[in-house]
């Protein structure tokens, strides 16, 4: 009888929202009528589901009846919250992942308060329905109605639930399907350790967070709002002190909008981090909301050796505070947007490149690399890099490390390419040394070093971090480097040795023929040759691409200048050059049209220029 009274039901639910007909039976009596109650409703519709257990879960206490009460006689208005708005209020409960989580009688009784809650003690249709109209629920409370832009039902909270599907009419009341779970205050009182408010509130309502709210609202009004949003987020919150400190005597009004915007969006990262997963990780870098150089989101280190500290000034006081939209994380300190030298400082496994950078007392680069009127990309090398390093050729320090930084842009990993840049190494006044960079695996520069972390952002530039010092190039570095000059290598070493080419250009400082200009041949240039030389006639070929004892760079050049080579013969340069060329040589056996592709590649014991031919000398003196 029990499964007929429910096949009936079922049928009867059908008919009612028009998913089947019902027709007389054949002899033509009308069948009898059936009921369906709110209980039958709320069974019928897929989106209601969650309603239907929560209702079976409160009646798991004794005191509850609430399944009999719905299924019965009355008159009742329901305000049905959809399976989604159960989903949202868990999410709202901290600890509760399902309904299951209400395992107690007292927590079940909890339950019947809030559904109950949701009950008229008679039927009202929408159209009953008035803009300010209060409601009694059977247990006492009063809701409020607003029918500005649709229909509202505001309980306790500050956000009102609003009627989705109304005017579901049953045999004991009407159903109208609304898009949130009432909460009376006496929930909201009872539940106040458990209960997750979104992170702007959260703020609100700690006493030791007033200036950050004060803050939030100052900068951008958006800003409370965007906080309130879905996220997930975390927020690193300053103090009350914490921001006293910072503005050291000011008050908010007079830090500029945009700059006080920046710093806090510099508090926020996207996704919830919590202090478990930090200290998972030990240390690293994450990303703000804030904008540093390139437009790029700011990078933020985060470090657990000794608690958990940000860019080295900022620790956690109170970890893992939840929030329905992410986790707060409550700090006792400011964290500025940083600069290049910023990072450097706050990173221990930058320690000796800072040591290096301000032994002395030098301030020099850290002078250069505060300036916020400038851009930087900085190569940095590691404590690991800087203990491996033993200088063999007994530069400079200041000028080694001048060639780690490049002025005047903020190169981020996805702007490299392999190409030649300058660096603020100088091989002499306003001519500075060249940096290949190279991408085809990975990024390496000079051939030398690795990138192995790379676009650290900064105010003003990026950071990548490489896994050996890059001392200052020779002319054979950049040929090396280069896999445009592998045959180029390959001629100087494999195929002529019986003289010490690598030696001869890698001298220094005068200790040899240095400084040389070299005029590079490409692979494509040795591979328009029918076949390379035997190694007596290559050797005086590969002189001929090198003028001893002078460092000439482009702009040095001039339409008929001529050089000797090493080789003996000349070389004469013609400008302007022809077609793509930047300049023509004719070599020394009268070869005309030889073109310069590219110029300056400034090493520290000379400079490279690429031409498209090899160059042949004189065979006949």
């Amino acid at each position: 009888m029990k499964a007929l009274k429910h096949f009936t039901r079922l049928t009867l639910l059908l008919f009612v929202f028009g998913l089947t007909s019902c027709s007389d039976d054949d002899d033509g009596t009308p069948p009898p009528e059936q009921t369906v109650t709110i209980v039958d409703a709320a069974q019928a519709t897929a989106e209601l589901s969650t309603l239907v257990s929560a209702l079976q879960k409160a009646d798991e206490s004794p005191n509850n009846d609430l399944v009999a009460t719905l299924d019965g006689e009355g008159s009742f208005t329901v305000f049905a919250p959809t399976n989604q708005a159960f989903n949202d209020l868990l999410a709202q409960l901290d600890g509760f992942d399902s309904l299951d989580d209400f395992s107690s009688q007292q927590l079940q009784d909890l339950l019947a308060v809030i559904l109950t809650y949701h009950v008229v003690g008679e039927a009202a249709l929408s159209s009953d329905l008035s803009n300010g109209m209060s409601l009694t629920t059977v247990q006492g409370s009063t809701l409020q109605v607003s029918t500005e832009g649709g229909v509202f039902i505001q309980d306790a909270t500050d956000v009102p639930a609003e009627v989705t599907s109304a005017d579901i009419e049953v045999s004991n009341g009407v159903v109208h399907i609304i898009d949130k779970v009432l909460l009376p205050q006496a929930i909201l009182d009872e539940l106040a350790d458990i209960i997750l408010v979104p992170i702007t509130d959260l703020a609100i309502g700690n006493e030791n967070l007033e200036n950050l709210v004060a803050a939030l609202t100052a900068a951008n009004g958006d800003l409370p709002t965007v906080l309130r949003g879905n996220g997930p987020f975390t927020v690193l919150a300053p103090t009350d002190e914490a921001f006293e400190t910072f503005l050291d005597g000011a008050a908010l009004t007079d830090v500029p909008v945009d700059v006080l915007t920046n710093v806090l969006l510099n508090h926020v990262i996207s996704g919830e981090v919590t202090s478990e997963d930090l200290t998972g990780l030990g240390s690293g870098y994450t990303s703000t909301l804030a904008t540093g150089a390139g437009d790029q989101n700011v990078s933020l280190f985060f470090n657990t050796s000794d608690g958990v500290t940000f860019n080295g000034v900022s620790s956690v006081v109170t970890p893992d505070v939840k929030a329905l939209n992410g986790i707060v994380h409550v700090v006792d300190a400011v964290i500025d947007i940083p600069n290049i030298v910023d990072h450097a400082v706050a990173n221990p496994g930058l320690s000796s490149l800072v040591g290096a950078l301000t032994d002395g007392g030098n301030t020099t680069f850290t002078d250069l690399l505060s300036n916020e009127e400038e851009l930087f990309t900085v190569f940095a090398p590691g404590n690991d890099a800087f203990s491996a390093f033993t200088n063999p050729n007994t530069n400079d320090l200041n000028d080694i490390l001048s060639n780690h930084v490049v002025v005047g842009a903020a190169a981020f990993s996805s702007d490299l390419t392999n190409s030649y840049v300058n660096t603020a190494a100088e091989y002499a006044a306003d001519e500075n040394l060249s940096l290949y960079i190279n991408t085809d695996d990975g990024v390496t520069l000079n051939g030398t070093s690795s990138v192995v972390m790379a676009d650290i952002v900064a105010s003003n530039g990026v950071i990548h971090t490489v896994d050996a010092v890059i001392d200052l190039p020779t002319v054979v570095t950049f040929a090396a480097a280069d896999p445009n000059f592998s045959t180029l290598v390959q001629a100087l070493t494999e195929l002529t040795p019986s003289t010490d080419f690598v030696s001869v250009l890698s001298a220094q400082d005068g200790a040899g023929s240095d400084p040389f200009t070299v005029f590079a041949p490409t692979n494509a240039a040795f591979d328009a040759l029918a076949s390379i030389p035997a190694e007596a006639d290559l050797i005086p070929i590969l002189q001929h691409h090198v003028v001893a004892g002078a460092n000439v760079r482009s702009g040095d050049l001039s339409d008929g200048a001529t050089a000797t080579t090493l080789e003996g013969d000349m070389i004469t340069i013609n400008l302007p050059g022809t077609g793509d060329n930047i300049a023509d040589i004719t070599d020394g056996a009268g070869n005309t049209g030889i073109g310069i592709d590219a110029v300056d590649v400034q090493a520290i014991n000379g400079v490279i220029h690429v031409v498209d031919t090899v160059l042949i000398p004189d065979t006949t003196n």
